[in-house]
């Protein structure tokens, strides 16, 4: 357009006009003056209508700061030359940034979006925006190849990053009211995330670089996330330095974080902090010894309490959600197994067999052995133990073996069952003992001679006689005297080995009995001690 068109265009415009300036070739004088025609003079910033400045290209530092778009603003596939300064702009209708190419610095700074797409956008500069505010954002396969600042940013609905690129080192600081969406995303240097929101999804997610992943209130996903370097995950229970306002959807949650699934990850280099596992999926995941898992963490736990169709009590142990779904799906009534304190499994989690809980138990178990975290780890032990005796594809004997172990003492990780047993056993020994294992008087050595030639020699034998079954009715034999002399045996036979009394035929075997089985039952009390209190 000639000079004078153009001033005859440019004083057309007033405030809040619509504009159209698709594919035009901006200037920083003609954008300056442009900003001018539609300047408020209430407020003294420019005001659009709908903003059409697709394909548009700006020399220079293009200046919208403190602007306001009260329509549409479409900048599709816009290129800025320079930087790019939308400080304190207000986008009150949807703010396209589909494919937009900054090539300086894209300065968001304290801008509020109502519903903004950054789909495919290049900023090969810094991108800032710091403090800004999102009703709902798409920074979907954004390629992010300078510094990146989102501290104080809020995402009141829902943040997309799916298949962005992250190019340079960053510190990445989000609160969001809804889903942070990260699937696809490439991390290609160190980066700090920190996140408060109520969901964050990092499916598919490629971390080339060694990160830390800092969250407040979300529940994570990492399906199929990739980690080629060691990747920090906390959940912080205190605010984020600088942290924005929380939005109305978090004020009444706990600042807790919980991980949902990493089915299909490789978690080698994963190490999570103080965070909830109890409904985690491990299922699928691969290199789960080699995942780090500190004692912050938190797992699902039994039910506990007396069990009412049984006479035993639910021992308190750490366990894998898998667990909790395969006993409410192998149960003939489902809801009272629920009713007692089994997870329900959810419509999408795979059906495992014992066979594959086991292996996940073994796996973790491991992990925190590696840790030195004994106590906990025996609680893995005890899930593998239960899963295998619950396998249909075992040997019978394997699994009678394991049903033994585990009634007589947990899998030796049950103290008191073990000491109930021993109890239990050397009673009844005593009781054998005092009806039939001790004799009815005590031996007394008898000593026989005969003379022998005749120089009038002796010979003298001693010798004690056979004990002698006690008779008579049973409650006649239990005394005082009988009660003492049989504790006294059942005590030495399994704690000292030995015995100097005479018995029956029946008591000599009782003691042999006992002398076999109760140290055992002893042993196995000791050792589940140990496995609670080894460093």
């Amino acid at each position: 357009m000639t000079d004078i068109d153009r001033s005859a265009y440019l004083a057309g415009l007033a405030p809040g006009a619509d504009i159209d300036h698709r594919g035009t070739s901006f200037t920083e004088p003609l954008l300056d003056d442009l900003l001018g025609a539609l300047r408020d003079p209430a407020t003294g910033h420019p005001c659009f209508g709908a903003a059409e400045f697709h394909s548009a290209s700006f020399e220079g530092v293009a200046k919208f700061e403190s602007a306001t778009f009260v329509g549409v603003a479409n900048f599709i596939s816009a290129t800025f030359r320079g930087d790019a300064v939308f400080e304190s702009a207000t986008f009150r209708d949807d703010a396209e940034f589909g494919s937009a190419t900054f090539e300086g610095v894209a300065k968001f700074e304290s801008a509020t979006f109502e519903d903004t797409d950054f789909a495919s956008a290049t900023f090969r500069g810094n991108a800032e925006f710091g403090s800004a505010t999102f009703e709902g954002a798409y920074f979907d396969s954004a390629t992010f190849s300078g510094d990146i600042e989102f501290a104080d940013a809020t995402f009141i609905d829902r943040a997309w990053f799916r298949k962005a690129q992250f190019e340079t080192a960053a510190y990445v600081s989000i609160v969001c009211g809804g889903l942070v969406l990260l699937d696809g995303a490439v991390f290609h240097q160190p980066v700090m995330v920190g996140i408060t929101a109520v969901r964050v999804s990092c499916g598919r997610t490629r971390w080339a670089a060694t990160a830390s992943l800092h969250l407040r209130y979300a529940e994570l996903h990492l399906t199929d996330a990739v980690f080629e370097y060691p990747v920090l995950v906390t959940g912080s229970l205190a605010p984020f330095r600088r942290e924005a306002p929380l939005p109305a959807s978090l004020i009444d949650q706990t600042p807790g974080v919980s991980l949902a699934t990493v089915a299909g990850a490789d978690v080698a280099h994963l190490a999570l902090h103080n965070i909830d596992l109890s409904g985690c999926e491990f299922a699928g995941a691969v290199h789960l010894d080699q995942m780090k898992v500190d004692g912050w963490c938190t797992f699902a736990t039994t039910p506990s309490g007396w069990d009412r169709r049984f006479p035993w009590r639910w021992s308190k142990r750490n366990t894998l959600s898998e667990e909790h779904y395969w006993r409410v799906r192998n149960t003939r009534h489902p809801h009272r197994t629920v009713a007692r304190g089994w997870a329900t499994p959810p419509e999408h989690a795979s059906e495992l067999k014992p066979a594959a809980v086991a292996a996940l138990y073994r796996q973790l178990r491991k992990s925190l052995e590696d840790g030195k975290n004994e106590p906990d780890a025996a609680d893995f032990y005890y899930g593998e133990c239960e899963m295998r005796r619950h396998d249909t594809t075992r040997p019978w004997g394997e699994r009678t073996l394991l049903t033994a172990y585990w009634a007589l003492s947990g899998y030796g990780l049950r103290a008191t069952r073990a000491l109930g047993w021993l109890v239990f056993a050397m009673a009844v020994t005593i009781m054998v003992m005092v009806l039939w294992g001790l004799p009815a008087n005590d031996l007394k050595p008898q000593t026989t001679g005969q003379q022998v030639g005749a120089g009038q020699k002796l010979k003298l034998t001693t010798g004690t006689p056979a004990p002698v079954n006690p008779a008579g009715p049973l409650c006649e034999r239990v005394s005082t005297e009988r009660f003492e002399k049989a504790l006294r045996v059942v005590i030495n036979s399994v704690i000292f080995r030995s015995s100097d009394q005479d018995l029956t035929t029946a008591g000599t075997y009782t003691e042999m009995t006992s002398r076999l089985a109760e140290p055992v039952l002893l042993g196995l009390a000791l050792l589940a001690v140990r496995g609670r209190v080894k460093r």
